[in-house]
C-alpha cells in the first residue's frame, strides 16, 4: 500500500501538478533520418533540418526535457512560453549522422531512449562510442527504452503470470543498469516500447525508480496527465510548413 502524503505532493506524484503556471509542451519523437525516404518512420535530413528552422523562426524554444519533468514534478518553474522538447527512440546510427550536426547547429537539447541491446551489436544501431561522444557534447541526454524494446501485451499472452512480470522487471531494471555502466550516468526516463503500457506496468515503472515514463498518444504535455504516461507526438515526413507549425501549438 502506498504511503499517504500531503495532498500537494499526491497531486505532483499522480498529475504532476503543483504549479502556479500551466504547462502546454509539445514532445516531438524521431525515430531515423536519412536522405531518403525509406519507411514511415523516417525524416528526411533535410525536412528535419526544415522543422528545426522553423521553430526558430516561430519564436519556440527548445528546451532540455529535464526543464519540464522539473515542472511537472513541482520542483522547477514551468517552461517559457512556446516551448518544445525533442526526443528520438531506438538509438539508430542515422541519429549520430544526421541529427546530431543539425542539432548541434541550432545548439537544441535532444533526449534519446534507448535499448541497450542494440548498441553495437545490431547493423543499423549506433556504437556505445558514438552514444558516448553524443553525451560529452553536452546537449543529448540518454535515457531507457527498456532492454530489448518487447511488446509487452504480446509477452503477456505468450507468459505466465510469474513468468511475464519477471520478464517485465527484468527489461525495466536491465535497461538502466547497462546503461549506467556504460555511460556512468543516472538513468530515470523511460519511453514505453512501441506507447504499450498498463497499470501494473507503470507502477513497477516508478517502484524501480523512473521518475516519468512516456507514451506516443498525440497531444501536447499538460499538468493533468500521469507522470508515467506522458504523451508524445511521432514526427514524420509529411510534417513541412503549417502541418508541422500545428504539432507545436495545439
Amino acid at each position: 500500500m502506498e504511503q499517504a502524503g500531503p495532498p500537494e505532493a499526491a497531486c505532483r506524484a499522480a498529475k504532476g501538478c503543483g504549479g502556479a503556471a500551466d504547462v502546454h509542451v509539445p514532445v516531438l519523437l524521431y525515430h531515423r533520418f536519412g536522405p531518403r525516404h525509406l519507411d514511415s518512420m523516417t525524416v528526411t535530413t533535410p525536412v528535419f533540418q526544415e522543422q528545426m528552422r522553423l521553430i526558430r523562426e516561430r519564436g519556440y524554444h527548445v528546451i532540455p526535457m529535464r526543464e519540464l519533468i522539473d515542472s511537472l514534478r513541482g520542483t522547477g518553474p514551468a517552461p517559457p512560453p512556446k516551448s518544445v522538447v525533442l526526443t528520438a527512440d531506438d538509438g539508430h546510427g542515422s541519429v549520430f549522422q544526421e541529427m546530431y550536426p543539425v542539432v548541434k547547429e541550432y545548439g537544441y537539447p535532444v533526449t534519446l531512449f534507448i535499448y541497450p541491446s542494440a548498441i553495437s551489436n545490431a547493423r543499423w544501431a549506433m556504437t556505445w562510442e558514438e552514444l558516448q561522444t553524443l553525451q560529452d557534447c553536452g546537449l543529448f541526454d540518454i535515457q531507457s527504452h527498456t532492454y530489448w524494446h518487447p511488446n509487452f501485451r504480446q509477452e503477456q499472452e505468450r507468459k505466465g503470470p510469474a513468468d511475464y512480470e519477471r520478464f517485465a522487471e527484468w527489461q525495466l531494471l536491465h535497461s538502466k543498469e547497462v546503461l549506467n555502466d556504460k555511460l556512468h550516468k543516472p538513468v530515470d526516463l523511460l519511453a514505453w516500447p512501441f506507447g504499450i503500457y498498463t497499470p501494473w506496468l507503470m507502477s513497477e515503472a516508478a517502484r524501480d525508480v523512473y521518475i516519468a515514463a512516456f507514451s506516443i498518444v498525440r497531444r501536447p504535455v499538460t499538468r493533468r496527465d500521469g507522470m508515467m504516461e506522458l504523451p508524445r507526438f511521432i514526427v514524420t515526413v509529411s510534417d513541412r510548413g503549417d502541418r508541422f507549425a500545428r504539432l507545436l501549438f495545439q
